[in-house]
């Protein structure tokens, strides 16, 4: 083959794959073209409706407008315990970029906004009250956020709260020379000028700091997913952290506002935006009787102020500072009062140094000692006032009869070592039977005849029994109140560092067992009913804001227990017990038990034993209308120190409802109508 034929042959080659390369060419780009032409008809006919909604939704966002707060009323219905007050609160909107440039250049707008700070800071000033601090103009400068550190360019912010009505009048004649600037109305929390009940009302937060707690972090959790935006929680919005405002967060909030604020491509609102107006929340009828209550908060501030002056068996009790009380109705499970002492004025300026032992409900949480001092806890044991319950749970067990004679020497031995107890002050009371033992709270026979007999019968397992017991009458389980984080006490009988002999020993006259007085009171009426453990409650009725009720609270029972009759008979006779002092003159036959249970605390290493007053009561004995259980922490006996709070309680329930069913009423009252008339 000659060189030229190789030649031909070689450009024919490289024709043949020039030609393959253009057609390939060719063939890819249609291919390519027609991919585009695809995706851009999808992208107009498919995909087009979506994408315009979304752009239209990229370019409005919703603010939040805080929801309107119903409203916790006493048992009335009338008596407004807490409510939202409105006030009007100065807002700036920044329509324009009011930024100060980093790079060194000048905004007008930066200097724009520093002049009207300024004229806001003189007209705060010449309106100011004179006992108000000064707001300055580097403070509006700072809340106005002018770079967007703290929020977006088209949330609105605060400049102030609470605008006299001088302020109004000037910023509403003057609007057109603060741009953006608005005056909104908003509400502000007020409680009861008297403090009522405050530690059951509890208190509010902010939802940026409040999620710490459960409820509010699981809210956070799904803030940003809502799609309703009534529902949506700001920062900077009031919650319920405590007690009743924290239970019925729901039903107390209502629904958010928003404001529907178109938003340009700097991120800035414009022009017409749209307001839906936020929903008021119910309201809620709560079962504390104002009346009642302020009676009752009373009744335990005199009585520690009397402790400190007055020596009770031979010595003054300047420890007893503080006092707890509940009252419930036996047929409803309604708490008609409910008191911490002290308590504190909730619309004073939250100090957590001055309140931190008092702002929560000792009824249902227990206090630890201070660590800088020696403090009590708020629940104590029970002392005597376990006693009815020990004897019902010797006569079910079968440990002995109604009429079962006992011996009291003054003390009981147990055990292989002869432990000891000993009847208060020593006293030796001689031939009992268990109603009697009751009425003169013999130590020896509670431990002789329920404790060491218990033992005896089921050995260590009389432990279970006894536990069994308590929690079926409420003590060492919730009750079931409606309030959040609610103690459940402190069960010590549980402790096996001791011998099971001496646990039930000791508990069979109180002292293995720290309760609330919330529990004290559901186990009282438990004893008024015999055997029903009702709920208790502190809402009776939710109502809308048209006054409309939704939903009304009905009593419930949590348990019951089937003891016979005649044990019943056996212990309300038993419940006998000496207060002549405090309930002299009381009209009503009624059953009582004093308690002065006796705790050993530490304090700069030293060991103090001191005595807890305690009282639970019914009455009337054979119709009873209200249980009322009173702990005053360090007060000595219970006679002497909790029943007189106990006998004020029913003074004032009898005034109000009549403990037979007819109001008492005011007798000053009566002779003043009588005179009207």
């Amino acid at each position: 083959m000659t060189q030229q034929q190789n030649h031909e042959k070689e450009e024919l080659s490289n024709k043949r794959r020039f030609s393959f390369r253009l057609n390939f060419f060719f063939f890819s780009s249609f291919i390519i073209f027609s991919i585009i032409i695809i995706r851009l008809a999808v992208l107009q006919f498919v995909e087009g409706p979506e994408l315009a909604q979304q752009e239209s939704g990229s370019v409005t966002k919703n603010i939040p407008l805080l929801p309107v707060r119903g409203s916790i009323l006493d048992s009335t219905g009338e008596v407004k315990l807490a409510y939202s007050e409105p006030i009007q609160s100065l807002y700036i909107t920044l329509y324009k970029n009011y930024s100060k440039p980093t790079d060194g250049s000048v905004n007008p707008n930066h200097a724009e906004a520093l002049e009207m700070a300024e004229r806001l800071a003189e007209v705060f000033e010449k309106y100011k009250d004179p006992d108000a601090e000064t707001i300055t103009a580097a403070d509006i400068e700072k809340a106005m956020d002018l770079n967007y550190r703290q929020t977006h360019g088209y949330t609105p912010r605060l400049i102030k709260s609470n605008l006299s009505e001088k302020e109004i009048a000037y910023f509403l004649q003057h609007k057109k020379e603060f741009p953006g600037v608005s005056v909104i109305e908003e509400t502000v929390r007020k409680y009861d000028e008297d403090t009522v009940a405050v530690q059951a009302i509890g208190y509010l937060k902010t939802f940026k700091t409040s999620k710490t707690l459960e409820k509010y972090k699981q809210i956070d959790e799904t803030n940003k997913d809502q799609t309703e935006p009534g529902l949506v929680y700001s920062e900077l919005e009031s919650v319920g952290a405590d007690g009743l405002e924290m239970q019925y967060q729901d039903e107390l909030r209502g629904k958010a506002g928003y404001s529907q604020i178109p938003i340009n491509p700097l991120n800035l609102p414009e022009e017409g935006t749209v307001i839906q107006a936020p929903e008021k929340g119910n309201d809620i009828v709560s079962t504390i009787n104002k009346d009642i209550q302020v009676e009752t908060e009373q009744a335990i501030l005199d009585q520690l102020d009397w402790l400190h002056r007055n020596p009770v068996s031979g010595k003054l009790h300047p420890n007893a500072t503080t006092g707890y009380a509940v009252a419930m109705e036996v047929d409803t499970g309604n708490i008609v009062a409910m008191a911490s002492m002290p308590d504190y004025d909730p619309n004073d300026e939250w100090d957590y140094d001055k309140i931190k032992y008092i702002y929560r409900n000792g009824t249902t949480e227990s206090y630890p000692p201070d660590d800088s001092r020696r403090r009590m806890e708020s629940t104590v044991l029970l002392g005597s006032t376990i006693k009815p319950l020990s004897v019902l749970i010797g006569l079910k067990e079968g440990l002995f009869s109604t009429n079962t004679a006992y011996q009291d020497v003054g003390y009981a031995l147990f055990g292989r070592d002869d432990s000891r107890v000993r009847n208060s002050q020593n006293h030796v009371y001689g031939l009992l039977f268990p109603d009697t033992a009751i009425k003169h709270s013999s130590n020896a026979f509670m431990v002789d005849m329920i404790g060491e007999r218990l033992y005896n019968k089921f050995g260590s397992k009389g432990i279970d029994i006894w536990d069994q017991h308590m929690k079926e009458f409420g003590l060492g389980v919730e009750t079931g109140v409606d309030l959040p984080r609610e103690f459940k006490g402190q069960i010590e009988y549980k402790n096996e560092k001791e011998t099971a002999l001496s646990r039930l020993a000791f508990a069979s006259f109180g002292q293995q067992g720290k309760y609330t007085t919330m529990q004290l009171a559901q186990y009282t009426t438990m004893l008024a009913n015999k055997g029903k453990r009702l709920e208790p409650h502190l809402i009776k009725e939710i109502r809308d804001s048209e006054g409309n009720i939704v939903k009304k609270i009905e009593p419930k029972i949590l348990n019951e227990v089937d003891f016979a009759d005649e044990y019943w008979n056996t212990v309300h006779r038993g419940m006998s017990t000496n207060v002549d002092m405090a309930f002299s003159g009381f009209p009503y036959d009624f059953a009582r038990k004093t308690g002065t249970s006796q705790q050993d605390i530490f304090y700069n290493g030293t060991k103090n034993r001191i005595d807890n007053g305690v009282f639970i009561a019914f009455a009337p004995r054979n119709n009873p209308k209200l249980a009322v259980a009173v702990v005053i922490p360090e007060g000595g006996f219970g006679s002497s120190s909790a029943a007189p709070v106990a006998r004020k309680i029913f003074d004032a329930y009898d005034k109000v409802y009549g403990l037979d069913g007819v109001p008492k009423g005011d007798p000053q009252d009566d002779e003043e109508t009588s005179q009207n008339e």
